[in-house]
């Protein structure tokens, strides 16, 4: 596969064979937000554990009030957290706060709205009662036993929420692939520092990083890599303990490129270079095998921007996902083009776009005419990539096609 230019999907399969199996690793539940779970969570117990009141009102037997309203002598309360010490008797009735258990004997609540207090004695207005009037069941959110989150589901505000429902102090999440990040060229200079003549800003290690922590990676900045042969080598041998080693620059054909060199004499073995995509064609895959303990796999993107966020979305981000045990499909869908655009036979094009309801779903609208790999600030606004075709040079406005959302 040296020198040939796979397609993308190729390129993809061969890399997401090599992606390192996800790891376990238990997290308090305070700190899982944007973790995965890294097997199913299963309820101990039913959720809520016991049957509750809906209303502030009154504990009630329906029997008692199926002829119509009578009076019915108020023995006692149950408050959430205190529950009454015992249930209403034939002809009597228990106040009962939101969310307090149900008392024994009682089958329904009628609500504070709906009856009146008298003499000790409490007359509802509404009558007869349904048996569970207002009464939320024990198992009636979760019933025990039942999975409440499946393997490899990213964990958001709402997950948490349940998690803690469930009494869980800590959750089985896999462990954050640790992904390191060596940016090449001496033409790079730190933001915040003046640029001299012919240097540019290291915007690829703080987009590239900013990427890669949400697709779920413990992510780091390795340093950058001179352009020379042993300088480069060096700074790839000592970053190549991550799960994952990113690469940005430095791996074409040009004669200060010697990433692919380096990486060969390090021992990792070339998996493809260059893609038949736009952009971003020249692009490295390979994998560092070791007799023990866990592969590296080893992205080589470009150094034009643009080149550099569109094949980390392509490559890099499936198998972080893969590694955390998530679906590295995750993010396609499709849309219709709001505007014909034009491209280039032989290559998947990647367009930046932005997405806007439309009356057949979504429509993707193309966030600045200027698609050059080096325009950055086309990527702003960009809600997705939309895929063409590498035999359309042209598609119209109307067609569907595949995105990735960003």
């Amino acid at each position: 596969m040296r020198g040939e230019a796979l397609e993308v999907a190729a390129a993809r399969g061969l890399l997401l064979a090599e992606a390192p199996p996800p790891r376990t690793e238990e997290v308090p539940l305070a700190e899982c937000v944007g973790r995965v779970t890294a097997a199913p969570v299963r309820a101990a117990a039913p959720v809520p554990g016991f049957d509750n009141s809906a209303m502030d009102g009154y504990a009630v037997r329906s029997a008692d009030l199926a002829a119509g309203p009578a009076p019915l002598r108020l023995v006692g309360e149950s408050r959430a957290g205190r529950p009454a010490a015992a249930g209403p008797g034939p002809g009597e009735a228990v106040w009962i706060s939101t969310g307090a258990a149900l008392p024994p004997g009682a089958d329904a609540v009628v609500p504070v709205e709906e009856a009146r207090e008298e003499d000790g004695a409490v007359v509802p207005t509404a009558a007869p009662v349904r048996p569970g009037a207002h009464v939320r069941r024990a198992g009636e959110d979760v019933e025990a036993g039942a999975e409440v989150l499946p393997a490899g589901r990213r964990i958001g505000a709402a997950e948490v929420g349940v998690l803690a429902n469930l009494g869980l102090a800590r959750v089985a999440c896999a462990r954050r692939p640790r992904l390191a990040l060596l940016t090449g060229g001496d033409e790079l200079v730190e933001p915040g520092e003046p640029a001299g003549p012919g240097q540019i800003y290291d915007s690829n290690r703080f987009a590239l990083l900013a990427m890669a922590a949400e697709a779920g990676a413990e992510a780091s900045h390795a340093g950058g890599m001179p352009d020379d042969p042993a300088g480069t080598r060096e700074a790839i041998g000592a970053a190549l303990d991550a799960d994952l080693l990113v690469l940005t620059g430095g791996v074409s054909v040009g004669r200060h490129d010697h990433v692919k060199e380096a990486l060969a004499e390090l021992g990792v073995e070339q998996l493809f270079w260059r893609v038949a995509l736009r952009p971003g064609g020249p692009t490295w895959g390979g994998v560092l095998r070791r007799p023990e303990g866990r592969p590296t796999l080893v992205f080589g993107l470009p150094g034009n921007p643009v080149s550099a966020l569109v094949t980390f979305r392509l490559f890099a981000q499936p198998a972080l996902l893969a590694a955390t045990g998530r679906d590295p499909d995750e993010g396609r869908a499709s849309a219709v083009l709001a505007e014909p655009v034009a491209t280039k036979l032989g290559r998947e094009a990647y367009l930046r776009c932005r997405l806007e309801p439309g009356e057949r779903g979504w429509l993707a609208r193309l966030t600045s005419d200027r698609q050059g790999s080096h325009v950055l600030s086309s990527m702003l606004g960009a809600d997705c990539l939309a895929a063409i075709p590498a035999d359309r040079d042209t598609v119209e406005a109307g067609e569907r096609v595949e995105v990735l959302l960003l």
